[in-house]
């Protein structure tokens, strides 16, 4: 069977050698505790296969062990408990505690299958496992891990249940949810949990879900409450797109004015503008649209205050300028003062309106990275 080691430290210590003599052995420790610290070893570690296996069968084979497990269908797992108590602090407590039957100690290890608390206790020995096993027990030692105090075990776990084909699924979920709360690993409970928002739909009709309202109602309680409020933000967020949006096209209408009235765009602009027949095309994409809402509000008979809508817009925008223009006495678009004159005598509520405009406009263009007008006021600081 193919064994995976999980090992620490860096790559191989005699991989940039490129001498040929032979490089004098370390001195051995002497009387203080430098060789308990390991640093002779220079803070990584070599483990060959032959070690791995050395251990492997000091497992296998039971060679003076002096722990009996007891798991969950009446088999019994031997052990040693020097490693067994330095692997774990936890199971160090239970064996201090455990009662003895001659020489040898006996603990419990129930809830799980026996064959994973065999996985579990191999890995304690030399931190290997086979990926089948690895496979068909993650869950389950999981649970192990984090009750037994396994870090380097634990972790490995979560990343084989997260990236494992077809491990995590609208089926299983919820259950595996609740297991990475209960045991404290937030990367995989940040993936169920994502996974639940996405598919609440099918997650909502499976047994997982049922089973989860009766023992954890606080539990769906706060999951529905963040999915609620995750479909208020996505909706605020397409409403702050969509709105962005008229900023946008707003602000290359103002362009686009200003250009018409100050260069002259093709067949339209100032009355002293001579226009060739074969012109460059216009870089304003608002202009073409612009063009045709400016020949009609110049020869509309419809005199009806809002009586035409189109007019009604033209003198929006026109209002819209005089309001963003930072000099009405050099500016070219037509009215510009006479707005400007007019916003003067106009209600502190109206007033208030136009302002809160002109600053959502100027911050859109400075959101999107666009340049602001050179004829433009500042943006105030909120």
């Amino acid at each position: 069977m193919k064994m995976e080691t999980v090992v620490k430290g860096g790559s191989d210590p005699f991989e940039k050698r490129t001498c040929s003599t032979p490089q004098p052995p370390l001195p051995p420790p002497g009387p203080s505790t430098t060789y308990s610290k390991r640093s002779v070893m220079g803070g990584y570690h070599c483990i060959s296969s032959a070690t791995t296996d050395l251990w492997d069968r000091l497992f296998d084979e039971g060679y003076r062990a002096d722990v009996c497990v007891h798991t969950e269908n009446g088999s019994i797992i031997y052990g040693h408990s020097n490693v067994l108590g330095m692997a774990s602090p936890v199971l160090r407590e239970m064996l201090k505690q455990a009662r003895k039957h001659g020489h040898q100690r006996s603990i419990s290890m129930l809830g799980v299958p026996s064959e994973a608390v065999r996985v579990f206790i191999r890995f304690l020995y030399s931190s290997c496992y086979a990926k089948e096993e690895m496979d068909e027990f993650a869950l389950h030692l999981l649970v192990l891990s984090h009750v037994y105090v396994i870090p380097q075990l634990k972790r490995e776990c979560e990343r084989k249940i997260e990236h494992g084909l077809m491990m995590i699924n609208t089926e299983n979920v919820v259950d595996i949810f609740q297991l990475a709360l209960l045991c404290d690993a937030p990367r995989l409970s940040f993936v169920c949990h994502r996974m639940i928002c996405n598919n609440f739909k099918s997650v909502s009709a499976t047994e997982g879900w049922t089973a989860m309202k009766q023992s954890h109602p606080v539990l769906e309680k706060i999951l529905l409450e963040f999915i609620t409020d995750e479909d208020h933000r996505q909706k605020e967020r397409v409403r702050n797109t969509k709105e962005r949006q008229v900023y946008l096209q707003l602000c290359e209408a103002m362009e686009a004015l200003v250009h018409i009235c100050k260069d002259g765009c093709r067949t339209i602009g100032p009355h002293d503008k001579d226009f060739k027949v074969n012109q460059n095309p216009c870089n304003f994409a608002a202009c073409k649209g612009l063009e045709s809402l400016v020949r009609h509000f110049s020869s509309c008979k419809l005199r009806v205050p809002g009586g035409c809508i189109h007019c009604k817009r033209m003198w929006q925008l026109l209002e819209l300028h005089s309001r963003l223009c930072a000099d009405s006495d050099v500016c070219r678009v037509p009215l510009c003062r006479t707005f400007k004159e007019r916003s003067r005598k106009q209600s502190k509520k109206e007033e208030i309106k136009w302002n809160i405009l002109v600053e959502k406009l100027l911050r859109t263009k400075c959101f999107l990275g666009r340049p602001i007008f050179s004829w433009a006021i500042t943006v105030k600081s909120s």
